[in-house]
């Protein structure tokens, strides 16, 4: 006779030995190779010399990239277009880019995305007087609306990438489910940073559970018991039952980033995370 704990443990190996990846790989047998990088990760490099830095990521083997310098209408010093040629004549993708959009410039700077061929634009973070109270979380979820309305109109998509200020509540509430619930899932997705939700103490794994379809995003990134961002299997968090819910999730891509290397250099970080999902994938 099967139990329903016997039901429940058949259904998380066939939801654990799924294909985790993205929407263009999902009827492939087999899970995705590709990987994507958050340039902030080698913010150092890219701001000496991009064209090396560029050329060294995509020998590292990555393919969508996620910019990180974007402002007075360039994006690292360079025009929309000529960046988007730059990173597909390394056979790479410039598929978003962390931008600091507000309701001042926000039109402007989704144009430029847009402009570059990337598919995103992404809000890294609030501004501070917008995290204290409740009505100040309710005025980001409207401007995300709006945001995500003139990015429809530019053919792009805009998103939210999370820290752990979201997930403190105020008054009882968690800001970041006020950012889900009362944001347009027809223009708003969200960037999950897997280690900033467990820094937080949160489950992302429930998150997709709870809201599923919204975070077409993800970053990958490690965690010390310090709380410390860290290389990619150098930390405490498991990306397994993570990479299951990928489906769950609605994540079509993902980028490896960190912050601060402290134990290697970021170029050496990022092969090295690179490698270890990989690996992930063979388990």
């Amino acid at each position: 006779m099967t139990t329903r704990r016997d039901f429940l443990r058949k259904s998380a190996l066939v939801i654990a030995a799924a294909p985790l990846i993205n929407s263009e790989m999902i009827a492939s047998p087999k899970p995705s190779k590709k990987t994507g990088l958050a340039l902030y990760t080698i913010r150092g490099e890219m701001g000496k010399d991009p064209a090396a830095a560029l050329a060294a990521v995509a020998e590292t083997g990555f393919t969508w990239l996620e910019a990180a310098d974007h402002r007075d209408g360039k994006f690292y010093g360079m025009k929309p277009k000529e960046f988007g040629k730059l990173v597909k004549k390394n056979g790479m993708v410039a598929l978003s880019s962390h931008s600091g959009i507000n309701p001042e410039n926000y039109e402007k700077m989704i144009d430029e995305a847009a402009e570059s061929g990337m598919k995103y634009i992404i809000l890294p973070s609030l501004p501070r007087d917008w995290t204290n109270t409740i009505d100040g979380y309710q005025r980001a979820a409207d401007f995300f609306n709006r945001a995500g309305a003139k990015c429809r109109k530019a053919g792009i998509t805009f998103g939210f990438h999370n820290h752990q200020v979201e997930f403190q509540e105020i008054n009882g509430r968690v800001p970041f489910d006020i950012l889900v619930e009362q944001s347009d899932p027809k223009l708003v997705i969200f960037e999950m940073d897997l280690a900033w939700i467990t820094a937080a103490g949160k489950d992302p794994v429930a998150y997709f559970r709870k809201y599923p379809g919204r975070f077409e995003l993800w970053h990958l990134k490690d965690l010390t018991p310090e709380k410390q961002d860290a290389t990619l299997g150098e930390g405490i968090i498991d990306f397994r039952p993570i990479l299951a819910e990928a489906r769950t999730a609605g994540m079509k891509y993902w980028f490896l980033e960190q912050d601060f290397c402290r134990t290697h250099t970021p170029m050496e970080s990022i092969r090295i995370s690179r490698d270890y999902y990989l690996r992930l994938l063979e388990k």
